[in-house]
């Protein structure tokens, strides 16, 4: 492996990891309320409001508008969600689903008449995770590290309202780092590879599971000149079906 792709892998990496370094822990509690689809939902209103910023402008021109515009979208889906789940419980994941799909619809007709609307919806989706700088991991690692301090040391704040705000912002980040499909699928992957398994060692092991995804999907990616983020996908299912199948075996035995 030459020096000049070791400079493209070793950011993209880099991201990955911080990247589940919050949707390990995120992710394992999506799956314990049953909201499967919040981040999907989310991520892509964050990626609407994202949108918004490069077919305006003026918006665009404003200080770190990439960053604050996709994050307020974001709050704004996740005060609804919030709402939502407290007085429609019993229809809350219906709901989500809607969310996804009005934001999905909006984001297509809003970019219908752009001349480079379909490029940059796969961008939003896909991600271009191999073109990440180390200057762009600066900002998630320092709120991604101030949002696992807090749930350190107040770990049930995942349990109440909060979780929706801490999640707003999380996403909001990664779908800029690594698109709406990786952020989907690192938040539900790692969780449902551990989802069974019991201790103090399953969150690790959710981890290693992520990691081994990435690693291996960013190789296949530049080996085999793939696109990053569907590759990434595929090797994280893959990881995750594994290690589910193994620990299985192991524990039947």
């Amino acid at each position: 492996m030459d020096y000049e792709l070791l400079t493209i892998l070793l950011p993209a990496f880099a991201a990955g990891i911080l990247v589940l370094s919050t949707h390990v822990v995120l992710g394992k509690q999506v799956l314990k309320r049953g909201i499967i689809f919040i981040d999907l939902a989310i991520a892509q209103i964050a990626a609407l409001g994202a949108i918004v910023v490069r077919m305006d402008h003026d918006i665009a021109e404003l200080a770190y508008a990439h960053v604050w515009m996709p994050a307020l979208f974001a709050l704004a889906g996740a005060g609804i969600i919030a709402w939502l789940a407290k007085h429609m419980a019993e229809e809350l994941e219906a709901m989500i689903g809607c969310f996804y799909v009005l934001s999905a619809v909006t984001a297509m007709l809003l970019l219908s008449n752009e001349p480079h609307g379909a490029e940059l919806l796969k961008q939003l989706m896909s991600g271009q995770i191999l073109w990440v700088s180390w200057q762009q991991l600066l900002l998630p690692a320092g709120v991604y590290s101030a949002i696992l301090a807090l749930i350190f040391v107040k770990p049930k704040i995942l349990n109440g309202a909060a979780f929706y705000l801490l999640f707003a912002v999380v996403i909001t980040l990664s779908v800029e780092l690594v698109g709406v499909y990786l952020v989907f699928s690192s938040l539900i992957l790692p969780a449902l590879a551990i989802n069974k398994l019991k201790g103090k060692y399953a969150l690790l092991w959710a981890y290693a599971v992520g990691l081994v995804g990435y690693l291996l999907g960013l190789y296949l990616s530049a080996s085999l000149d793939l696109p990053s983020g569907a590759a990434i996908v595929a090797t994280l299912a893959l990881s995750a079906i594994l290690f589910r199948l193994v620990s299985k075996k192991r524990v039947a035995s």
